[in-house]
């Protein structure tokens, strides 16, 4: 009779451990295609931010090259995140503690790799950044330059695409005893723009990147939760093992 009690109460355990590995599946399953949808969005946005032609134009003018960095390494970030969800789903349906720990790791991996990629970007893209004093100098030298037709179109390029003025407002000018040119002033209002292009570009830049970071942390946090699930699984798998070798 006890020994009949025994192999019931071990038949539920089993039972239901099987229902929660089972669970495990399922999530792991879903989360991975979640990331694999936000990892091609992620993707897909990053590209098109770097292909951006407006862009292009501002950082190639203000030599801020700095700012594709962050990019290069959240696009290299996405295509891991892209594949990482197929060997998810392969060690899922295998159930083989090996496969598992891989896909923890690549996961972990991705993780890392998203969070450096968006710590790099917001260092050169936000307000406070390193980012600020070189936008800043490029643009001092080309008021600087002024005489240079090249330098001038390239000035007023940016001041009349942006909004802005100077560096840091119309003093610039006034300090290097410049004249006002008309790109500095509002078309309906003829009244110089009081943000300098050092604030302007950042905060374009800062929206930007912004839009990025938020995808990639989002995704970052639930590859963190794969890698977990993943461990956890390998964990009831093995008891698993112990559940059929005391059958």
């Amino acid at each position: 009779m006890t020994v009949v009690s025994a192999q019931n109460a071990l038949a539920k355990a089993a039972a239901k451990l099987e229902k929660h590995i089972n669970l495990l599946k399922y999530t792991i399953f879903c989360i991975s295609v979640v990331i694999w949808i936000m990892g091609i969005f992620l993707w897909g946005y990053v590209v098109y931010s770097r292909l951006d032609t407006t862009l292009q134009e501002w950082i190639d003018a203000l030599e801020i090259w700095q700012v594709y960095l962050g990019m290069y390494v959240l696009i290299f970030a996405s295509i891991v995140v892209i594949i990482a969800p197929f060997l998810s789903c392969f060690a899922v349906y295998q159930e083989l503690s090996q496969l598992l720990m891989a896909n923890a790791g690549v996961h972990l991996f991705s993780f890392f790799v998203l969070l450096f990629g968006s710590a790099i970007l917001l260092e050169n893209t936000t307000t406070g950044s390193g980012i600020v004093p070189s936008i800043r100098e490029s643009m001092m030298n080309l008021i600087m330059q002024s005489q240079n037709e090249a330098a001038t179109n390239t000035l007023n390029m940016i001041q009349e695409s942006i909004g802005c003025c100077g560096a840091d407002g119309p003093n610039d000018y006034l300090a290097l005893r410049k004249a006002l040119p008309t790109e500095c002033r509002d078309t309906v209002t003829g009244n110089a723009f009081f943000y300098g292009c050092a604030d302007e570009v950042t905060w374009f830049l800062e929206d930007k990147s912004r839009w990025t970071t938020n995808i990639a942390i989002s995704i970052a946090a639930l590859e963190m939760l794969i890698s977990v699930l993943s461990l956890i699984l390998v964990k009831a798998l093995q008891k698993e093992e112990k559940f059929n070798y005391n059958r």
